[in-house]
């Protein structure tokens, strides 16, 4: 499989938190995988200095927003890998 090409790439993360998005580098490292994220889980700086893991932020926050919000993160992630099998991170209702 050429994961260079995201139409081939077998798993994708949508990270909700700061956190989930740090699980889901770390996982990363052992397997590779393209990540999601929203504009809450880190910043954009931060995400221009993210070296050796390909992770997506979108410009708009995820965290406690509506489902329909999710929803069209994960339809633009099918639109970028169309194959591939979408992890969501599940985020308690506090």
């Amino acid at each position: 499989m050429d994961r260079s090409n995201p139409e081939q790439t077998a798993l994708v993360f949508l990270a909700i938190t700061p956190s989930g998005l740090h699980q889901a580098i770390e996982l990363s490292k052992r397997s590779p995988m393209a990540i999601w994220c929203g504009a809450d889980a880190i910043s954009e700086a931060d995400w221009d200095d993210l070296r050796g893991v390909e992770v997506s932020r979108f410009d708009y926050p995820l965290a406690g927003e509506p489902p329909g919000v999710i929803k069209d993160a994960l339809e633009t992630i099918a639109e970028h890998h169309p194959l591939a099998t979408v992890w969501v991170e599940h985020v308690p209702s506090s």
